[in-house]
């Protein structure tokens, strides 16, 4: 027996596992996004392109019901390979000769992606994403995060109204027996897992400039040299793709790349550092958020940024390196908009203690002590401090100081590898070796002084945490200690001193997860919790 196939069984029995085989106008909804949604449907990573991580949906699970023994691990669904993007759920899918089922969407490393009866776990269907003759990719030399093996790393995003039953789309790495590399977008039918509109469609791309990996006045995309990590945004009709490289190995700059959602055709390709190096976007596995006036904002990671700037302060060269950063697009173009470069970019660059690590959120209007309304965002990352800008006039760059709406010194004791998450006026934020804090807002400031936090530290990477509620009522604030074997917590996310359930305090090991994967974020929908695991699905309920 194989030996990945020994380790999968010895992990099943062991755990004793049930296993199941095969708000505001300036911060959008998927719905404004452009894919329509019911208001269970989880159809992209962290619940909205705000990245706000509610579930407001939620009328089942309750701060009064999700205790031991009534609350637990009710099955495992079985893929092929690690699951590293977030989990997606989608009711009322019309699957041929089997009818009407919720479902879970699971995309794996092996370049799977599986589709699943979200309560019963029936296998519905299951389609691989390799081409004829290929394998995933290997780890490149950078097993950090992703081993063994590199297939589907980003959270695919859904769109219910494209194709004749929705359509889930999906980036997948590969490598032929020559040893060529292939980025390929692909976009499969929510019912059957056909490809649609002709795909897949293979990414390649170029972009005027003289930095790494460039030819004849042009930097060139390499699909050897990066991976799509961050999850994909779908934005009035555009698929975005957002590139991270292998390590920091070079060479590699900072690709956005958009494609249209009914063709496949490439629309769009933007690049942060194109005379310049470095400059990927990580997050985490964050995505890039979105407001209803179509702008994009991200967190970029440590790279070339020019200090030289024009009549406008933007950097004179296009590099926008360790930036927080707004793209829309400019007479037919993606371009940068606007961004935050914090004063002490180089000593941040030389010292990996870029912004780009974390993932960021896009926060509903907020009304300042002086009556304005204000249009934030918030994002962290190696630095230790908190960041938040106002999306209509962000700072640019000032070489004697930050110009920036606030920012929170060493808020963090240790790094920010995660996504923070945002509920009825609280940011949740998880870092490295910390715990999972809550911070309210008023007169649009954060405190600097958590309202209520857990008494569970969590190791690297921390957690990037989701909420679950019925509008504001019964809130559950749901993170993953990752780990060998991780663990799911829930808290109740008015008071997070009142933990109400882990995995570790059922009987037997019976509600254990599994072995945790490093950037994992919970799914909740219709009264099911779903985590992925090097291995699967781990999924809890209500017992019955």
């Amino acid at each position: 027996m194989p030996l990945r196939a020994l380790l999968v069984l010895l992990t099943l029995f062991s755990l004793g596992f049930l296993i199941i085989s095969c708000s505001s106008s300036h911060t959008s909804s998927s719905t404004s996004a452009g894919a329509a949604t019911a208001a269970g449907d989880v159809l992209t990573f962290h619940n909205d392109v705000a990245r706000t991580g509610q579930y407001l949906s939620e009328t089942i699970l309750t701060t009064t019901n999700v205790h031991t023994p009534t609350f637990g691990k009710v099955a495992f669904f079985t893929v092929d390979g690690k699951v590293d993007a977030q989990p997606l759920y989608v009711s009322d899918v019309n699957i041929p000769s089997q009818g009407m089922h919720s479902v879970l969407y699971v995309a794996t490393e092996h370049g799977s992606v599986f589709a699943f009866d979200a309560a019963s776990g029936q296998y519905l269907w299951n389609v691989s994403l390799l081409g004829a003759g290929e394998n995933t990719s290997d780890v490149r030399g950078c097993d950090e995060a992703i081993s063994p093996e590199i297939g589907i790393t980003a959270t695919p995003v859904i769109d219910r109204t494209q194709g004749p039953n929705g359509a889930i789309y999906a980036v997948v790495m590969s490598k032929d027996t020559s040893g060529s590399y292939f980025q390929r977008l692909h976009a499969l039918d929510l019912s059957t897992g056909a490809e649609l509109f002709g795909g897949p469609k293979n990414i390649t791309a170029s972009y005027p400039g003289v930095g790494d990996n460039s030819s004849g006045g042009f930097v060139v995309f390499d699909p050897a040299q990066y991976k799509d990590r961050a999850a994909l945004l779908l934005l009035n009709g555009v698929v975005y793709t957002t590139w991270a490289s292998h390590c920091d190995q070079r060479p590699y700059t900072g690709w956005v790349i958009g494609y249209d959602e009914t063709t496949l055709n490439q629309t769009q390709v933007l690049n942060l550092t194109p005379n310049g190096n470095d400059g990927a976007i990580w997050m985490s596995g964050g995505g890039p958020a979105a407001d209803s006036q179509g702008n994009i904002y991200l967190l970029d990671g440590n790279g070339t940024f020019d200090t030289t700037l024009d009549a406008n302060g933007f950097p004179s060269q296009g590099d926008f390196g360790n930036g927080f950063l707004k793209l829309s697009i400019q007479g037919g173009n993606l371009a940068v908009a606007d961004y935050f470069e914090m004063a002490a970019q180089q000593q941040e660059n030389n010292d990996d203690k870029d912004l780009g690590s974390g993932g960021t959120v896009l926060l509903p209007d907020q009304t300042d002590a002086s009556g304005k309304v204000r249009h934030l965002a918030v994002g962290a990352g190696k630095d230790l401090n908190l960041y938040l800008v106002d999306r209509d006039s962000m700072g640019k760059f000032n070489p004697t100081g930050d110009v920036i709406f606030h920012k929170e010194v060493a808020l963090f004791p240790a790094r920010v590898f995660s996504t923070p998450a945002y509920f009825n006026g609280t940011l949740y934020y998880g870092a490295v070796n910390d715990q999972i804090k809550a911070f309210t807002m008023k007169n649009a400031q954060f405190s600097s002084v958590p309202s209520s936090l857990t008494a569970k530290v969590f190791p690297s990477p921390g957690a990037t945490p989701s909420i679950s509620a019925n509008g504001t009522n019964n809130a559950i604030l749901w993170a993953i200690e990752n780990g060998f074997s991780a663990t799911l917590h829930a808290y109740d996310a008015t008071d997070l001193s009142k933990e109400l359930y882990n995995t570790n305090q059922a009987p037997f090991s019976q509600d254990q997860v599994g072995p945790g994967n490093k950037f994992i974020a919970p799914t909740i929908a219709n009264g099911r919790v779903y985590v992925g695991t090097t291995y699967g699905v781990s999924v809890f309920g209500l017992r019955q």
